[in-house]
Formats: C-alpha cells, structure tokens, sequence
C-alpha cells in the first residue's frame, strides 16, 4: 500500500477541509503551519492526486477532496468504534448534557450520533443555554457534565476540549458603518467580551443595535444587515462571511470551549466524556 494514515494526519486534512485555511487548521490540531503542510503535500503523493484547489483566498476541496473527506472521517470513526466495542461493551444509563447552542449545532451532531449509534442503551438528554446559565445549572447538579465557552487567561477548571479562533461576521454585501454596530449575545458572554474589548483597545466607537439569546436569533438580524456579530472562524453559515474591507477591525483572541463533569460519573457518562473529549482532543 502506497500510502499510510495516522490520526493526525486525517484530522488535519478534516480540518482544512472544514475551515479553508492551512493556517487555521493548524491551530485546531496544535502544529506549526508549515507541519501541516507538508502532511498534506505527503498523502496527496500517497494518493496521487491533488485534494486542494490553493489557486483561490480560501483553500477549497477537488473532487478527489470531496470523495477523501468521506473516507477520513469514517476512519477516525472506525478507530472509536473499535476502542469502544472492546473496552465499553453494553453500557447502559442516562446522562444530562448541557452546551453553547451554537457549538450543540455545528460539532455534536455528529459526535453524539456515533455515541449513540455504538451505545444504544445510553438515554442522553442535552439542553441548550448561555455559558453563565449552564454553569449555574451544573453547580446546582442539574447537569452530569456541561461544555462551556471562557476565557483561557481568566476562567480555569474542566478540561479544554476545543479552541475557537473567533472572526468578525457580516452579511454578503453587509456596507460598514461608523460607529461599528454590534449584534452580540447578552452579558455575561464571551464573544461579547471579546469584541467590546478588541474595539475598545483599537479606540473604534461601536454601538450595540440587537441583542439575542439565541444563536438563530443573531444570525437572522445579521443577514438582516442590521450589523456584525462575532463567530467561530469555521461555524459562518451561509449568507455571512468574514469582514474585509475599507474599515480595519481589530483582531479578536481566541476563546476556549471546556468540559466539566461531575466528580463521580456514571460509567456511561466516563463513557461520554472521554468520547466527547477524544473526538476533540486538541494536543496545545
């Protein structure tokens, strides 16, 4: 066989095939830019084939990248699937899961359709709320474990699973304006946080325009044009787009997503956590 795969080699490829950048897939599995590349240029030698189209900005996927990505992902699959047939057989229970709903939205749809697929017997309930919400939920034992968003350098405790590079989102043909008009979820929140720090620091005068609870609710008054809101570099759905152009916004920092369980789980919530945890495992 002309060719060989490890783990990290296809999560870097999933992941420059998810975000369209070399450089922000490189962050996501914690190795230098130039370490990812050279991955890629190996396994598409190994394939014989191009898997990116780089003539573009954003780096896009060939028709051979297309056909791969299928493939990638059900090999990191398969490597849970068989881990967990031979060392979580017949779990069984019920666990109550809390997460941001934009992160319940974009990343776990997947990871917990495998969980259950491999562990049918495991009764998963999981709420979407506000960070501040679900902590305060957790504390009371409303939760056996919770994702949350904070700030690496002020917020510690749980165990990082996730590391958000954040971006400034706008509509299509969103025109800037002066003061910068914010769509942002209510306080406390991190993004929030960050983009009133980021323009403070910058001395651009801003002015909130709509607040929302909900991810649904944000998105849709931005597409309205009624301003720009802060996202997760990979999670910008259709219709919105990172904001270039005349009026240079200040970089955004990096936000993290944790998770914190209970301190006696049952088996089957172990089970979840660690598969939660490798699914994202993040090695920086």
């Amino acid at each position: 066989m002309p060719f060989q795969f490890d783990t990290l080699l296809l999560k870097s490829f999933i992941a420059i095939a998810e975000t369209g950048s070399f450089s922000q897939a490189a962050e996501i599995v914690a190795r230098t830019q130039s370490a990812v590349s050279l991955q890629i240029k190996k396994l598409e030698e190994g394939l014989n084939c191009s898997l990116f189209d780089r003539s573009n900005r954003q780096v896009v996927l060939t028709e051979q990248g297309e056909i791969f990505l299928g493939y990638a992902r059900r090999m990191l699959e398969l490597q849970w699937e068989a881990y967990s047939r031979l060392n979580e057989p017949d779990v069984k229970g019920e666990i109550s899961l809390g997460t941001p709903e934009d992160f319940a939205t974009h990343y776990l749809p997947d990871i917990l359709s495998t969980f259950a697929k491999h562990h049918p017997h495991v009764q998963l309930n999981v709420k979407c709320d506000l960070t501040l919400n679900l902590v305060g939920s957790f504390r009371k034992g409303e939760f056996d474990m919770i994702l949350v968003k904070r700030d690496p350098e002020r917020v510690k405790g749980g165990t990082k699973v996730w590391r958000e590079p954040l971006i400034w989102a706008a509509a299509d043909h969103y025109q800037m304006k002066t003061p910068v008009q914010l769509i942002l979820s209510p306080q406390p929140c991190i993004y929030r946080a960050r983009a009133l720090a980021a323009l403070d620091r910058a001395r651009k005068p801003w002015n909130i325009t709509y607040t929302s609870p909900s991810l649904a609710g944000a998105i849709a008054a931005v597409r309205a044009g009624l301003g720009i809101t802060v996202l997760p570099s990979n999670m910008v759905p259709e219709g919105l787009s990172a904001v270039r152009g005349a009026i240079k916004l200040p970089h955004l920092a990096d936000s993290e997503i944790a998770l914190m369980k209970k301190d006696k789980l049952s088996k089957a919530g172990k089970v979840l956590a660690d598969h939660i945890m490798s699914s994202l495992e993040q090695n920086g």
